[in-house]
Order: C-alpha cells, then sequence, then structure tokens
C-alpha cells in the first residue's frame, strides 16, 4: 500500500461508506456500483445455484440492488449487511418498493465482526467490496463463520496483475476498488482456510464497460453544467477523471480486471 492510503481500517471503513452512500457515486456508478450491473449480479446467483429456500448473505450489500435482485429472481431470502447506515436505510426503502420486504433484511454491520449466528447461510456473495477491507483475512474468516458447512461463496472482485501507475494507489482510488485489487491467486490465499475453490470466471470486458461509461458521464455532466452555467467540484471531477482515465488504460494494459470466485465452506 502506499503511504497515501497509510490510514486507520476505520477511517478507510469511514470513507468507502461515505462514498457509496453519496448521490455523486450513484451517478457514476449506476444503481448495482459494481461491474456487470445485475446481470452479472445473476450470472453469480446461477453459479451458486440460488433457488427457493436458500438463504443468503450479501456483504457489503449497498443500497440493496443486487440483493433485492437475488430475492425476486432466485426466490431465496438475503440479508445484507453494509458499513453504512444510510445504505442499509435506502435498501430497505428499495425492498418495500419493490414488495420483497418478506424476503429481505437489511442490517448495519461490519464485514470483520459480522453480527450473526455460525453456520446460518447457505450462501454468502461479495460483490467489489472485499478489496477494499482493510483485513481482508478477518473478513474472509467471518465469512467462513458464517456459512454451514458445504456453504457457497460466490466473490466477485477487481483483479490486478503486477504494480499499477501511482493515480491508482490514493485514497481515492482504494475506495474506489482498485488500489487493493488483488490477483486471483491473493484471493484464493485469503480464502485458503475454510475454503474449497471451485471455479474461477473472468469478466475483464464488464470492467472495461464500467470504466468507459464513468468517463462517458463524466463528459455529460461537464457539458450539462457548462450549458447551464453551473459551477462543478473541480477537484472532485478532476480526481474522478484522472482515476478513470488511468483504470481505462490498466485494463486494456491487463492489469485490472474482474472475476469471479465461486468456492464452498469445508467441515472444520
Amino acid at each position: 500500500m502506499s503511504e497515501s492510503v497509510q490510514r486507520s481500517p476505520e477511517t478507510i471503513k469511514a470513507c468507502c461508506a461515505a462514498l457509496y452512500a453519496s448521490d455523486w457515486a450513484r451517478l457514476l456508478l449506476g444503481e448495482t456500483f459494481h461491474p456487470g450491473g445485475l446481470a452479472l449480479t445473476e450470472r453469480l446467483g446461477q453459479l451458486l445455484g440460488l433457488g427457493p429456500g436458500d438463504t443468503v448473505l450479501d456483504v457489503a450489500a449497498g443500497r440493496g440492488a443486487s440483493a433485492v435482485h437475488l430475492a425476486r429472481i432466485f426466490d431465496c431470502r438475503v440479508v445484507g449487511v453494509d458499513y453504512s447506515a444510510a445504505n442499509v436505510e435506502a435498501a430497505a426503502v428499495a425492498a418495500a418498493e419493490a414488495g420483497l420486504e418478506h424476503l429481505t433484511t437489511f442490517v448495519q454491520g461490519d464485514a470483520e465482526r459480522l453480527a450473526v449466528g455460525d453456520a446460518r447461510f447457505d450462501a454468502v456473495i461479495c460483490e467489489c467490496a472485499f478489496c477494499t477491507f482493510p483485513n481482508k483475512s478477518a473478513a474472509a474468516r467471518e465469512i467462513a463463520r458464517v456459512l454451514r458447512p458445504g456453504g457457497r461463496l460466490g466473490l466477485a472482485d477487481l483483479t490486478r496483475q503486477g504494480p499499477l501507475p501511482e493515480e491508482l494507489s490514493t485514497l481515492p482510488a482504494w475506495i474506489a476498488c482498485v488500489a487493493e485489487a488483488c490477483s486471483v491467486d491473493e484471493y484464493a490465499a485469503y480464502l485458503a482456510e475454510g475454503f474449497a475453490l471451485r471455479a474461477i470466471e473472468r469478466h475483464d470486458e464488464a470492467l472495461l464497460a464500467l470504466v468507459r461509461d464513468v468517463r462517458a458521464k463524466l463528459l455529460g455532466i461537464e457539458l450539462v453544467a457548462k450549458l447551464q452555467r453551473r459551477e462543478l467540484p473541480s477537484a472532485e471531477v478532476e480526481q474522478a477523471r484522472a482515476l478513470a482515465r488511468s483504470a481505462d488504460a490498466a485494463v486494456r494494459a491487463g492489469r485490472l480486471g474482474y472475476a469471479i470466485l465461486l468456492a464452498s465452506r469445508v467441515a472444520r
């Protein structure tokens, strides 16, 4: 980790929660806040074999888009946990509006200290968030603890190959799931205790599409602001533009990607 992101774990978590609860992030990243959107969430549910009767934990559930979608498509019960109280409130509203509050529950919590019982869940998903957890080993242990033996984990996250440019190692890059992206082998190592890795599925094209969509939205926002003669937060816009530009180049160079890792909980 570079010196620019040497922050306390609680600071990192608070920064992530604040960003992903913001309208700015929602505007740029959409409702799901991860590459591939709900289509890739649905693919994750298919790979996990979700169905009626399954109880699923969505770690870092954000505003609940994935949890609500999984409940609707697979008729499973989903519990979403997120560090942000604002996200939890928004997720509960989204579930109610979808008429799926009977299948979904949202609670505030920390992925590194999940306030749920042992062996409670049939499956756990974690989308584009694991790499932001300051203590990834603790998060992996907690996920293993709450899964029943044989339970399934679907981890979808950014991957990296080799060093990244300095601009992708800053605090904003950390919060945007870039600075601490791991290689597939590193993710597998975090899961080595308690899990058997079953499959890996690459979705680099979904990340490239998201990055390019963000760049297009930034251009659109600036154009509208100029036409309306409105002031934009120039530092934030330039920071987002530089981050998206560098991420685009890193994806095209094969340094950044996106993958789904499927694993099952082994008996102790």
